[in-house]
């Protein structure tokens, strides 16, 4: 099958388990919010958020894993693919036993030092805690058997199983009706048992499937594992930034307000992460290719793909972001019913963070598939810290609690540039030519249809009518103004090849999976 199509067929498997997941992530949302309430429900995101939060670090070990799976599969050395997954297994295991051992030490300072949490409710919470924690030692020690997944483009099985874990989940949040006693705790424990059977099921696949993933010491390179090791940590000193910007400002909203605004906070990164399903959809179904090509010695094509996701990955997240922005309130009000207070402010500005994000995320795809990412990944690190000291002064100040994210979208800001510096330094990403062809395509037509996309807004009454129309025209001018001002002939022309191909190949026949190296 040839890349283009491939691309395009991967990205169509896994837009279809987006949607399906999308829709029961955020109706289990609800669900979870009326059956443990707003308290309970702050509770559990603010103690369970440090290990939930390692989806990012899960993220970014994933992807160290796959480039090297992915650099050794395009150069065709498959030797060096089973060394790869082996020295993947023993890394993950390490990190695991590691990442544990912190998360229980830190416990014991958070749980008596920092976190405010009613004193009848502090045993459920400590409970959580070690039961989230389990959860995250199984989903690192599934890390090189998700890499091998996405280095063989088996985006199918993604799909399938994405969807299999959410319905599992829906399952979780219909049940806490149904339970008696403490539904805090029983939430928490049916989640890190869904992590364990996720594992076992990736496990005994890739066994059957895939003959790299065979487990062998013969396979052992202690080598290449040091390198691994190397390019996996600086990868989480990146992904770490994340995890502590996002919970470290979730435990100073705790620390000013009490539990109740976390449910706020942890409801718009929720509505955050569900709008850039999209995206990141895109950017997943893209990132092997990338890397092949750095990995077969094709710098230019890398370079091309590299802003093609910048640019794409802004007009999808902006594509549905644009009308939930505008209709926000009335949104969450059909959502949850009962809204938490300063839940529309945290939407709309962590929702504004990630389209500044998505702007530059290509640029760190380019700069992680050449691999030299150890001084990258600590500014980055750095520059997501000074969201913490910035929030604390900010509130103590007396500022309201929005502002800690108003700063948060001026250090995306600053961290784009940053990446364009990097990208430009360690890849030959030409900087004018990123501004003017990605950043400059990319912000007019997007900020021309948010104004037309307001004519709803300020001409008809709150309601169901007007959604809809903000939706329709939103859809429309962000499609015609894309069109005609953000895509170039060539890519527009490539697009049309791209999925012209690919349709007529579903047409013809299912895809055939090279499931064996």
């Amino acid at each position: 099958m040839q890349a283009a199509n491939k691309v395009v067929i991967n990205t169509g498997f896994l837009y279809g388990k987006m949607l399906v997941t999308m829709f029961i992530a955020l109706y289990a949302t609800r669900l979870v919010l009326n059956g443990l309430g707003a308290e309970d429900y702050g509770i559990f995101n603010l103690v369970a958020g440090i290990v939930a939060m390692l989806s990012f670090l899960n993220s970014s070990m994933t992807l160290s894993t796959q480039r090297y799976m992915s650099f050794f599969l395009g150069s065709g050395d498959l030797l060096q693919l089973k060394k790869a997954f082996n020295s993947g297994i023993w890394l993950h295991l390490f990190i695991s036993v590691l990442v544990v051992g912190l998360l229980e030490l830190s416990g014991i300072y958070l749980f008596g030092h920092v976190l405010n949490i009613p004193a009848e409710r502090l045993p459920a919470a400590k409970i959580i805690f070690h039961c989230m924690t389990a959860s995250a030692f199984f989903t690192i020690v599934s890390v090189p058997y998700d890499a091998l997944i996405n280095t063989r483009e088996n985006m199918l099985l993604v799909a399938v199983t994405g969807i299999v874990e959410a319905v599992l989940k829906l399952a979780l949040a219909i049940g806490l009706s149904y339970m008696s006693g403490d539904k805090l705790v029983y939430y928490g424990a049916g989640l890190a048992l869904l992590m364990v059977m996720m594992l076992v099921f990736k496990m005994l696949y890739c066994a059957a499937r895939y003959s790299e993933s065979s487990i062998n010491t013969r396979y052992y390179d202690g080598k290449l594992l040091r390198e691994m090791l190397a390019y996996s940590g600086w990868a989480m000193v990146g992904a770490s930034g994340v995890i502590a910007k996002t919970q470290g400002i979730a435990v100073i909203l705790n620390v000013f307000f009490g539990a109740v605004i976390n449910a706020a906070f942890a409801i718009a990164n929720q509505v955050s992460a569900q709008l850039s399903y999209f995206a990141v959809t895109m950017l997943q179904a893209l990132n092997p290719q990338l890397v092949k090509s750095e990995g077969g010695g094709n710098r230019a094509r890398m370079q091309m793909l590299s802003l093609m996701a910048c640019k794409f990955s802004f007009f999808l997240l902006a594509f549905f972001a644009i009308p939930a922005m505008i209709e926000m309130p009335y949104i969450l009000q059909l959502w949850l019913k009962n809204t938490p207070e300063h839940t529309v402010a945290f939407c709309r500005l962590i929702v504004a963070a990630s389209l500044v994000y998505q702007l530059s995320a290509g640029l760190q795809m380019a700069v992680q598939a050449v691999g030299r990412i150890g001084t990258f990944q600590t500014v980055l690190c750095a520059l997501l810290l000074l969201n913490i000291p910035g929030a604390w002064l900010l509130l103590q100040a007396g500022m309201p609690p929005a502002s800690v994210l108003v700063l948060s979208v001026a250090i995306e800001c600053l961290i784009g540039l940053y990446r364009l510096l990097a990208a430009h330094q360690l890849t030959g990403i030409a900087a004018g030519s990123f501004m003017k062809n990605v950043v400059w395509q990319s912000l007019l037509p997007v900020t021309l249809a948010t104004a037309i996309s307001l004519i709803p807004y300020f001409t008809m009454e709150e309601g169901f009518l007007r959604l809809l129309a903000t939706g329709a025209v939103s859809v429309v001018s962000v499609s015609l103004l894309v069109r005609g001002m953000g895509l170039t002939p060539y890519e527009q022309q490539k697009l049309g090849e791209m999925a012209g191909k690919a349709l007529a190949r579903i047409n013809r026949k299912r895809p055939e999976w090279k499931t064996q190296p």
